[in-house]
């Protein structure tokens, strides 16, 4: 039996550990609003709105009718 495993890493410009918390969050869930994420990460919305808007300014991360998602 053969399985193919995905690998996944993180860019090397996401500096920052929340950062990257919040990437790999999307990554995971694909979509969730803010308030999703900040129940999750138990971040505050100000830090989460800074690191998102972070993230689609890298095109990381893009925002959609409810929220956000991972590119």
């Amino acid at each position: 039996m053969s399985t193919s495993t995905q690998q996944f890493a993180v860019p090397d410009e996401l500096a920052s550990p929340q950062t990257k918390l919040v990437y790999l969050s999307l990554h995971v869930l694909e979509e969730a609003t803010v308030t999703e994420l900040q129940q999750l990460l138990a971040l505050p919305k100000l830090t989460l709105l800074s690191v998102l808007e972070s993230l689609v300014s890298k095109n990381l991360a893009r925002r959609t009718e409810d929220g956000y998602a991972s590119q």
